[in-house]
């Protein structure tokens, strides 16, 4: 009998014991789903949405830092509370997001956690110089201008795209696009050859052989097109003049590819002066399409080249009327007379550069 008393009073103990460590979880768990109910109700404070940028490499703190410099919150305490219970503060990625203006801590750390990005758009226009295309871009991604630039600027880079460092402007064609802003510049590049393949399909390929030319060469004639008017409608005349020009061997003449050779776009007045330098894109000095386009020209103009209008001209001239529209002309004497009276018009305007 007294054994029995004995085991009853350890099986007393174990039972509150127990109790107690249930109890305890209880209130564990109470605490727990109280913190997580609050923690889900905490919000960013800033006013709109805004963009951050979070580099490769960047450690928890510096993210916390972007966040508050750009006025997410006040506070990181709760913010760090809720990194640590989705375990945030292990798994930093970089890249670019949008924190929408009051939004839920529980989902801007779910979403920097799973690296979420939100894509940026990049607008791709008539840049004339690889140099300022490579900074304007750098100016948008995590890669340097400088690093880009050297890579076009490397002959084995260019020729692995089908292309020379004269002529790997042409690699880029005029669009808006979407990219990750964490992009590399390699991926970038590889996505600008994918565009570019896209755009030349099997219609503008055909069209290109029809000239007995190549895409790279269309592209320079085109960026001749698109520098000498912003006039859709006239730019298939124009290029039917430098179509007709390189078919009888004749020197192209463009005033735009003089000024791209000086180096100065500003020059209205193209002047006996400036058709000297010697330059492979001066081509009132060669005969033959530059070694490379002057810009990055439309899709318009490339495919006002492609379109190889039939004409006799050979000279065109502005009008006298500064309407941005051209006198096309089949005979120099012709274009002479064209000529004489727009040069009456600068003259009356005194524009002499």
């Amino acid at each position: 009998m007294a054994k029995s008393r004995k085991y009853g009073k350890k099986k007393g103990k174990l039972s509150r014991t127990f109790k107690f460590f249930c109890w305890l979880a209880f209130i564990v768990l109470c605490v727990a789903v109280a913190s997580g109910i609050y923690l889900r109700r905490e919000r960013t404070v800033n006013a709109e949405d805004i963009r951050i940028y979070i580099p490769s490499h960047s450690s928890y703190d510096a993210v916390v830092d972007t966040l508050m410099r750009n006025g997410c919150f006040t506070s990181r305490e709760a913010f760090d509370a809720m990194s640590q219970f989705r375990r945030y503060t292990e798994h930093v990625k970089s890249g670019s997001y949008i924190v929408e203006s009051g939004m839920a801590y529980y989902d801007l750390v779910n979403k920097l956690r799973a690296g979420n990005q939100d894509p940026i758009t990049v607008v791709i226009g008539r840049q004339r110089l690889l140099r300022t295309l490579c900074d304007n871009l750098g100016n948008r991604f995590e890669f340097s201008g400088n690093e880009l630039y050297s890579m076009l600027c490397t002959e084995s880079v260019c020729n692995s795209y089908g292309f020379t460092r004269a002529n790997i402007l042409a690699l880029f064609v005029q669009n808006s696009y979407e990219f990750y802003w964490n992009i590399s510049a390699t991926d970038f590049l590889n996505r600008m050859h994918k565009e570019y393949e896209r755009f030349w399909n099997s219609m503008r390929l055909s069209k290109c052989d029809a000239l007995n030319l190549t895409p790279a060469e269309v592209t320079a004639l085109a960026a001749i097109v698109d520098e000498e008017t912003n006039n859709d409608k006239e730019k298939p005349l124009i290029a039917s003049v430098y179509l007709n020009r390189v078919r009888k061997h004749m020197p192209l003449q463009a005033d735009p590819t003089v000024r791209y050779a000086v180096g100065d776009f500003t020059i209205r007045r193209v002047l006996t002066k400036h058709t000297l330098v010697d330059s492979p894109y001066n081509t009132y000095q060669r005969i033959g399409i530059p070694p490379g386009p002057i810009c990055i020209p439309s899709e318009v103009a490339i495919d006002a080249v492609l379109a190889n209008k039939k004409t006799d001209y050979l000279y065109f001239c502005a009008k006298e009327d500064f309407s941005g529209s051209h006198n096309f002309a089949s005979t120099l004497a012709e274009h002479q007379r064209n000529a004489d009276k727009f040069h009456k018009a600068l003259n009356a305007r005194n524009i002499k550069k």
